[in-house]
């Protein structure tokens, strides 16, 4: 009987001390892309929160990003030296308790709007009609997307230089990977798109580097992770069906030593968008994952109980919103205090939380992140930005 307290060893000898992750979430804590006092001061509040804690997403390469803002605040960056000396002071901090620290790895393709204000391009497979996206896209040629495989190399090796105990590649959330696993998103007909196959070759590349330079450059037990979105379904708008996300989970673990494949959904025991199964999406899944690789699912476990529930589909529990009203949610469990977590946000749990002002604002005002204890939070966001709460 699986417990979330339990230690999970990966593959390559890493072991955690318990079942729970805290997901990556992006903190819009960055000046100039640059890791601040404000990002240092909400990781350094998280070092309980879970035995491993992804980093937020962080862009591999310099038009990965940024996706969003704050004003004067923004996404993480990692694709040049310059941002080492800050993610090493976060890897220092999560780890002081003994926990995983990784981080996520990113290139946000056609979500990277707010970088064209820094005079950046918006890279994407393909030229397609997106009525929300404002700024020009720009078509990446055969050999730069080559380049953006590199970058999410050198990205790998500094991650390894930063301390981390490892990367997560993000193929989910409709960012640059999975717009290339999109039949919506990729209208190629070179080696990076046409067929299924060809579309999933960016992520299999993407991997194949990543897996290069861990190899060559670290520990033997660095933890090496893929997040995936199993389904890109929106109406008569199919990108991909959980069809093809067993291929490409299939051939992602028989390819490559992952450590982990981590299904982003929206409910983590959600049925197809297309009503051709009555199994779990997770469970179809989880029966295409290949050798000794583990699995996370994140999607709307918000209680104990979920987490539990969870537990019948999967290795580890993700965890995003409850760590962000309860940072030392993992420590409770661990140590049989279940019911001291904090469940919602009031004053006491915001002021414990030393949630970043971006995402104050982000959780307060966007309805799809709508928490326990959002009005409260509301009147926060209002104290800090008045009536201005445009910028997503």
């Amino acid at each position: 009987m699986k417990q979330l307290k339990d230690h999970i060893t990966f593959r390559h000898g890493a072991t955690t001390a318990n079942r729970i992750v805290q997901t990556p979430m992006l903190t819009n804590s960055g000046v100039d892309e640059m890791v601040t006092d404000t990002t240092l001061d909400y990781y350094a509040q998280r070092s309980h929160s879970a035995g491993i804690v992804i980093v937020e997403y962080t862009n591999a390469s310099i038009n990965g990003g940024p996706s969003r803002s704050w004003p004067d605040h923004e996404q993480l960056a990692i694709y040049n030296d310059r941002f080492i000396p800050g993610l090493t002071k976060v890897a220092e901090l999560l780890k002081k308790e003994g926990n995983k620290a990784m981080i996520q790895l990113c290139h946000a393709g056609r979500e990277a709007e707010y970088g064209c204000s820094k005079g950046r391009r918006l890279e994407v497979p393909s030229i397609v009609d997106y009525p929300w996206i404002k700024a020009p896209l720009y078509e990446l040629s055969e050999e730069e997307v080559w380049q953006i495989v590199r970058d999410f190399g050198t990205a790998t090796k500094r991650a390894i230089n930063c301390g981390f105990d490892g990367v997560e590649i993000h193929g989910a959330n409709h960012y640059l990977i999975q717009q290339f696993f999109s039949a919506f998103s990729n209208r190629r007909t070179d080696y990076w798109g046409g067929s299924v196959e060809k579309r999933m070759n960016f992520a299999l590349e993407v991997s194949k580097e990543v897996m290069r330079v861990v190899k060559e450059y670290a520990p033997k037990d660095f933890i090496v992770g893929y997040r995936i979105s199993p389904e890109e379904v929106h109406g008569e708008n199919i990108g991909y069906t959980w069809h093809e996300s067993q291929q490409l989970v299939e051939k992602l673990t028989s390819m490559f030593d992952f450590d982990y494949i981590h299904f982003s959904l929206l409910e983590y025991n959600s049925k197809p968008e297309l009503g051709d199964s009555e199994e779990p999406v997770l469970k179809l899944m989880t029966d295409m994952v290949r050798n000794d690789t583990k699995t996370i699912v994140a999607g709307g476990i918000h209680t104990v109980e979920k987490m539990k529930d969870a537990l019948n589909y999967t290795d580890l529990v993700g965890l995003g919103r409850p760590t962000l009203i309860d940072p030392e949610i993992g420590y409770k469990i661990e140590h049989g205090m279940e019911d001291q977590i904090a469940l919602e946000f009031n004053e006491e749990s915001v002021k414990k939380s030393h949630l970043t002002p971006g995402m104050i604002e982000l959780l307060a005002n966007i309805p799809e992140f709508k928490m326990p204890g959002t009005d409260y939070l509301k009147s926060v966001s209002s104290m800090l930005l008045g009536d201005d709460v445009t910028h997503y």
